[in-house]
């Protein structure tokens, strides 16, 4: 909600901040140079000690807001004489660091130099009793503790934190302290089900090598170290293929906690319910300012569905900004904003950081500036590369556009509901998500990677419209509504959204020396939907085969212009690996423990009353 009058359209005027490398005094030298530091150890009611680094301007000439991170990534570096050498150590961007401002950052409980058990996505206790903590009593102690006993604060507190951090950042909104004035929830994880190491229940393995980041407990230290798995290769699709049943990787994660945890909670049940943030997002009072990037493969789900939270359930400023990034690129310095081979446009993130973050602060801590033309929604159309500012998100005047699957291969107008199209999904030869070969620990750059090499498989359904003869503008969700048979008794479904490039693009200086932007297939928007949940994320059920059967779900939202003289594609699939792990394809209540004779080679239906519903920005 906003309390303000809203702009339909928003150009950003701020003056760009000047690189760390063309000032006289580097970051490095500016930091210790400007900022005295402080180690405490903070209690919490229930006696535990929290971490805490607090970095204080010398000049004492006047009084300054305390900006926090909390995180479970270590609040290092430790050491009263050591220093961030970058402003991201401290800040949320280097302008915030040399206006002055008090920076503090927290190790969690069970982290690092701090005192108790981590526990992951902590679940929220809404009416604690004596010492009974969770994250937002561990906020509300902070803060208290910060606003009583750091000299010239001036008892207005902000809250941001990317990934991991702006999940703790949102879990600050229900600590309800009175100095918490503004919070920015960047990229936040809201549900684990749905966020990071899930999609709508489908396990996301090429997390796999970073579990062990999350399920190992240690005592109090400035040196964790974490084992991960020797799999003795840097060819990923071929590990995890030798791999499946993933019951064989229990074998790498043998004390691994959350490991377990994955395992043995394969369905939405009480334990994922619990520590979903979504469902207590209500009467919040904070400014708030949620953050994400359209490209995010992390936490694209968190921003989203935070922000639609807020909004449905409080009456309190709460804006949403999405630009053309990867997992936190918006917090970069570079100049050129490009992801993979897509160049998107010159100093994107360093005017974001200045022209909203900065002012977003500013104004809710320090009374200064004026916000009138920060819109409800600040969103980067991908396509056109501009700023849009729209009053509402998703939009409000936008028309719904249907395009069903047709036959030839045709995305169509009206459906063809005797048109099937079949394709044999081979268990042992699944698609490829990307054509990158290597290990990674968490993928970034498929976001936005050519999809020709699956537009060539015959177990990859492609639908595409002629050459646009105008520019074509969606804005908001994208609902996907598939009409499915299987010969199996399960599946799953993947729908990506592609903008095909004309045969007249030309290469960026970042695109790939293999790659040529000439009919360049730039997937704009993926999902996955495991038919096992199409009625019910808390009780997976069979398919009947040969049955025709209805799977609906919903791709997060876009704003982008296809451009005349492209072309909008859909390509349909039931592997993506290892991005997610393979469907048996053979119906398990637990997919983690199947076994080899569950995995078996079927043959998919798609029906031509299949569609996905765009919005569209006339």
């Amino acid at each position: 909600m906003r309390l303000m009058h809203r702009l339909s359209l928003v150009i950003f005027s701020g003056v760009v901040p000047l690189l760390a490398s063309s000032q006289a005094q580097t970051i490095q030298e500016y930091i210790p140079a400007n900022y005295s530091k402080q180690e405490v150890d903070i209690p919490m009611r229930d006696g535990i000690t929290l971490h805490t680094t607090i970095y204080s301007p010398k000049d004492q000439s006047r009084k300054y807001p305390i900006i926090m991170t909390r995180t479970p990534y270590s609040s290092n570096p430790y050491g009263i004489n050591e220093f961030p050498s970058s402003p991201g150590g401290m800040a949320a961007n280097e302008r915030l660091l040399k206006e002055g401002n008090i920076f503090v950052k927290q190790d969690v409980r069970g982290r690092w130099m701090s005192d108790g058990d981590f526990d992951n996505m902590r679940p929220y206790i809404p009416n604690k009793k004596g010492k009974q903590t969770d994250e937002a009593s561990d906020t509300y102690d902070t803060i208290d503790w910060l606003v009583k006993n750091v000299k010239n604060n001036n008892g207005n507190v902000g809250i941001w934190g990317i990934s991991y951090p702006g999940f703790y950042s949102t879990y600050s909104l229900l600590s309800n302290h009175p100095a918490l004035k503004a919070v920015s929830p960047q990229a936040p994880i809201s549900d684990f089900f749905f966020d990071d190491f899930h999609h709508n229940g489908a396990y996301l393995l090429s997390y796999f090598m970073i579990t062990s980041v999350f399920g190992n407990q240690f005592p109090p230290t400035t040196d964790t170290k974490y084992t991960y798995p020797d799999i003795q290769t840097r060819d990923a699709y071929s590990f995890f293929l030798k791999n499946t049943p993933m019951k064989k990787l229990d074998r790498f994660y043998p004390d691994n906690f959350f490991w377990n945890q994955l395992r043995d909670h394969p369905d939405y049940d009480e334990f994922w319910q619990a520590r979903s943030i979504l469902p207590h997002l209500k009467n919040i009072k904070p400014a708030v300012l949620f953050v994400g990037g359209f490209f995010d493969a992390e936490d694209l789900y968190g921003p989203f569905q935070s922000y639609r939270r807020v909004e449905d359930n409080s009456k309190n400023f709460n804006i949403l900004a999405m630009g053309p990034w990867s997992h936190g690129q918006w917090a970069s310095t570079e100049v050129r904003q490009a992801l993979g081979n897509v160049y998107f446009g010159d100093s994107i993130s360093l005017r974001f950081q200045d022209d909203v973050v900065t002012r977003f602060f500013n104004y809710f801590l320090k009374g200064e500036g004026n916000i009138s033309d920060l819109a409800e929604a600040t969103m980067y159309d991908t396509g056109l590369g501009e700023w849009n500012a729209y009053d509402s998100w998703p939009p409000k005047h936008t028309v719904e556009k249907k395009f069903f699957l047709g036959s030839g291969g045709k995305l169509t107008d009206s459906p063809q509901a005797q048109y099937r199209n079949q394709f044999v999904s081979d268990i042992k030869k699944p698609v490829p998500y990307s054509e990158e070969i290597k290990v990674v620990f968490t993928p970034r750059m498929y976001m936005t990677a050519d999809q020709r090499f699956a537009a060539r498989r015959p177990d990859v359904l492609v639908y595409e419209t002629e050459q646009l003869e105008e520019n074509v503008k969606f804005a908001g969700e994208i609902s996907v509504n598939l009409n499915v048979a299987t010969t199996g008794t399960d599946a799953d479904w993947i729908v990506k959204v592609i903008d095909v490039f004309p045969d007249s693009a030309q290469n960026y200086p970042e695109t790939a020396a293999h790659q040529q932007m000439s009919n360049y297939h730039m997937m704009l928007r993926s999902e996955i939907m495991p038919s096992r949940f199409r009625k019910d994320f808390t009780t997976p059920i069979p398919m009947k085969p040969g049955e025709k059967t209805a799977i609906h779900f919903v791709l997060q939202g876009i704003n982008h212009t296809f451009k005349k003289g492209h072309k909008i594609q859909v390509q349909v699939q039931s592997t993506w690996f290892p991005l997610f792990s393979l469907n048996p394809q053979t119906f398990v209540p637990n997919i983690f423990m199947a076994d080899d004779q569950d995995f078996q080679t079927q043959t998919h239906t798609v029906f031509g009353d299949s569609y996905l519903q765009f919005r569209e920005i006339p």
